[in-house]
């Protein structure tokens, strides 16, 4: 039984208490930003080196898992093969997941990827009866942008229909990944959070209970988005995706206001992946969203932490402790 398993029941039966919170990594990175997505090493003053090897990234992710704080590990079915071939979650409660599907918008190839150059067009690379066949998981995610045009927005539809034939197909279960539009201006910032949850609530409306997800992942749009989505729906499992790296303290803040207006998991990738000390910033993600600390409690101890392992921080622990993403500002906590 996977701890992942556990805490969905707890949740969907109204039975959730602290500790129940779910944290996944997003170590899917290849996937969007291939090179630069395994992070970066940096020298003995913090200044950049170079990208990880694909070898280094599949250690750091192994070294996650055997830490044994997080719920899921997402990561791309090809490093998936490979994690499970080495043994890495071999006796772990730790949920093995892959990203189902790629879609341009988070296709970043060097220099700029596609941004500027339109709506998000969905595709998938991996193949599901493959990863079924190779007994990797059952757990994939997928994603889906809406963009608030017919054209843009029906083909994505189309193409989430068309993998959930797919995964009942090949027992595949999925979370669902919704992202504000891609394309500026389509949508007022002030309203962005009702226009991303009438889409979700929409396209999952005509879908009956055994092919819906078995949570979302989901932009922190504000305390007010979230609290209307969780108050409409208690059956839909709500988490929160990182977004940016931002500071350490956008990391908790994140973490500590999505818990606190309703979420039950976070999936957080680059505010992992490019952070000083991952194994760290894991554990105190885990105490801020068990309760344990606040978000500012833990930025300082974090910098206790690097201080003491002589690891040098990315930020000042001045500019460290600062809300720097608007969204999270107003409701910071004290």
């Amino acid at each position: 039984m996977f701890r992942l398993d556990t805490k969905l029941a707890k949740i969907r039966a109204g039975n959730y208490r602290k500790g129940d919170f779910i944290i996944a990594d997003a170590k899917d990175g290849d996937m969007s930003n291939p090179i630069p997505g395994t992070g970066p090493i940096r020298a003995a003053d913090g200044s950049f080196v170079r990208f990880r090897t694909r070898a280094e990234f599949l250690d750091v992710i192994t070294s996650i898992i055997r830490q044994d704080r997080l719920d899921i590990m997402l990561v791309s079915a090809s490093n998936l093969e490979k994690l499970r071939a080495a043994g890495a979650f071999d006796g772990s409660a730790v949920k093995p997941a892959f990203r189902a599907n790629d879609t341009t918008d988070i296709w970043g190839a060097r220099p700029n990827g596609y941004g500027g150059l339109g709506a998000s067009r969905p595709f998938r690379s991996p193949n599901l009866k493959r990863v079924a066949e190779a007994g990797l998981t059952d757990l994939g995610l997928y994603s889906i942008t809406f963009n608030n045009t017919i054209e843009d927005d029906l083909r994505s539809m189309e193409a989430f229909h068309a993998f959930l034939a797919d995964a009942a197909a090949n027992g595949i279960k999925y979370f669902l990944e919704v992202f504000n539009p891609n394309v500026p201006g389509r949508v007022a910032a002030a309203d962005l959070g009702k226009f991303v949850n009438d889409n979700l609530v929409r396209c999952l409306s005509g879908v009956l209970a055994v092919d819906r997800p078995q949570f979302l992942k989901y932009p922190f749009n504000g305390p007010a988005a979230l609290e209307e989505l969780v108050a409409y729906d208690p059956g839909l499992v709500v988490g929160v995706l990182g977004g940016g790296a931002g500071t350490t303290r956008d990391t908790f803040e994140l973490l500590y206001q999505a818990e606190k207006y309703g979420a039950r998991v976070a999936l957080f990738g680059r505010k992992i992946n490019l952070a000083e000390s991952q194994l760290d910033i894991v554990d105190f993600m885990r105490r801020v969203a068990d309760g344990e600390m606040k978000p500012l409690e833990a930025v300082r101890a974090y910098h206790g932490v690097l201080k003491g392992k002589g690891i040098p921080s990315v930020r000042s622990l001045e500019d460290d402790a600062q809300v720097t993403e608007a969204v999270l500002k107003e409701a910071a906590s004290a």
